[in-house]
């Protein structure tokens, strides 16, 4: 197989963590009983898989990712940083800026994993499914996610008949980690074109999809978090993810 890299994005203000960002960045939020900063637990989840070759993409308070991981020897890994650039904005625009600075080529695979999400999932076995397919992307799923607003059913007049308290949807939904060819890196430069702003599950995935490339969805029903906001990270039970995690520090 494939050497396989890892850009992990966490770059971004954090603003629906604010004011927990005003001093922290985002994915350096403290974590579990041992209070370590989410993207620790991300970093040893990657390790405990064999991805070791580790891209982070910073911007927002980058020197508190850089002083606390270094080049990455202390967690068996290895670390370098890319700072977001000014013309490569969105999460597909991260990697864009990856691609040009010389950190990725269209013979790499790699990984895109955002870096506020918590999860146990075996990154092997997602890898392994990748290859398993010959596939040119593959996005990360997961069943059974529960809204976390009550649904409305109304009728044509607007008249509310009833409303469903936080439902679980049918579909599967995306977990913020993926796998990529590079073979789509000059396909995705073409597609930003003079565009702004590119994001890799609004724009690139319904794009890839679009021109006939193989797209595959790895379903899983491991644990994961998203701990994008105030409220999401004040329903984190640290308790479940120190009995969940602790595998990931022995």
């Amino acid at each position: 197989m494939k050497k396989v890299k890892c850009l992990i994005i966490c770059g971004g203000p954090g603003k629906r963590l604010r004011p927990i960002t005003y001093y922290f960045q985002k994915a350096m939020i403290p974590i579990g009983l041992r209070q370590k900063p989410m993207l620790e637990y991300v970093v040893r989840l990657l390790k405990f898989h064999g991805i070791v070759d580790l891209y982070f993409l910073v911007d927002y308070k980058a020197e508190q990712v850089m002083n606390y991981f270094d080049d990455g020897s202390r967690f068996g890994a290895s670390v370098s940083y890319l700072h977001d650039a000014p013309m490569f904005k969105g999460t597909a625009g991260s990697v864009l800026n990856a691609y040009d600075k010389g950190f990725l080529n269209t013979e790499d695979r790699f990984v895109v994993y955002y870096g506020d999400i918590l999860t146990t999932m075996n990154l092997k076995d997602l890898l392994n499914y990748h290859v398993r397919k010959k596939t040119t992307a593959t996005v990360a799923l997961a069943a059974g996610f529960t809204v976390r607003v009550g649904l409305a059913d109304m009728d044509d007049d607007g008249k509310i008949k009833g409303f469903v308290e936080k439902p679980k949807l049918e579909k599967p939904v995306s977990i913020g980690i993926m796998v990529f060819e590079g073979e789509i890196l000059e396909e995705m430069k073409e597609l930003k074109g003079s565009k702004r702003s590119l994001d890799l599950m609004k724009d690139v995935i319904p794009h890839l999809v679009k021109i006939g490339k193989p797209v595959y969805g790895y379903l899983s029903d491991a644990f994961w978090h998203d701990v994008g906001s105030t409220e999401a990270y004040e329903k984190l039970n640290h308790r479940q993810v120190e009995n969940m995690m602790s595998y990931l520090f022995e």
